[in-house]
C-alpha cells in the first residue's frame, strides 16, 4: 500500500508542476506544446467518445475536431489564469456544441456537479471532451458521475482519477462527500 500512496502522491506532485509548466508556456515564447489532441497537458481518454485534459490551445482544440469530438464541456473559470482567451467564440468557429461550467478550484459545489451530470447524460452518445485546468476538477467530477450515476466499478474509477492527481482539501471532501471512511488513505476505504 506505501507503493501505492507513493506513486498517488507522484501524480498529484506531476500534475501541479505540470499546471505550472502550461502557465510558461503560455506567457512566454517557450513551447513544447503539439497541436496533437494527445498531447494536451494531462490527456486521458476514458473511452472512444469520451477524452479528458487539462487546457487546450486553440491548435489542440483544431486537432481534437479533426479527431471527431464533437462537444467540449469546460469546468475552467474564463477569468483562471491559464483560461484559453475567448475559448467560447472559438468553440463555435470550430463547430463544437459547448458547455461551460466554471468550478472554484478552492471550493466544489454539488450544485455545479449536478449541472456537470445533465450535461453528460445530455451529450450520451457523442463525442465529448471535458477540460479545466489540469484535469483536477474534471477527473473529480468523471469520478463521483462514473461511480455514483453510471454505478461504474470504483476502484478502477478512483484509479484512473488517481493517474491525474489524489484529491486534497475540499476535494477530498468533494470526491467522498465528507465520508472519512470511504477515503483512499483510510483503513476503512471501499474496496
Amino acid at each position: 500500500m506505501a507503493i501505492e500512496t507513493a506513486d498517488m502522491n507522484w501524480n498529484t506532485f506531476r500534475t501541479t508542476f505540470g499546471f505550472v509548466g502550461t502557465l510558461i508556456e503560455k506567457y512566454t515564447p517557450m513551447t513544447s506544446s503539439k497541436p496533437s489532441a494527445d498531447s494536451v497537458f494531462n490527456y486521458l481518454k476514458l473511452s472512444d467518445r469520451l477524452a479528458t485534459s487539462g487546457q487546450p490551445s486553440r491548435a489542440q482544440f483544431e486537432s481534437i475536431r479533426r479527431e471527431g469530438y464533437t462537444t467540449i464541456i469546460n469546468l475552467l473559470p474564463h477569468d483562471h489564469e491559464n483560461a484559453l482567451p475567448g475559448e467560447e467564440v472559438l468553440m463555435g468557429e470550430l463547430g463544437f456544441a459547448y458547455i461551460y461550467i466554471p468550478v472554484d478550484f478552492k471550493k466544489p459545489h454539488e450544485e455545479e456537479f449536478e449541472a456537470f451530470c445533465e450535461a453528460m447524460d445530455q451529450t450520451e452518445g457523442e463525442q465529448v471532451w471535458v477540460h479545466c485546468a489540469a484535469n483536477m476538477r474534471v477527473s473529480a467530477f468523471l469520478y463521483r458521475y462514473r461511480v455514483e450515476r453510471l454505478g461504474g466499478d470504483e476502484a478502477a474509477c478512483r484509479a484512473e482519477m488517481e493517474t491525474i492527481w489524489t484529491p486534497f482539501g475540499a476535494w477530498k471532501s468533494f470526491v467522498w462527500k465528507g465520508d472519512p471512511s470511504a477515503t483512499p488513505d483510510s483503513p476503512n476505504a471501499r474496496e
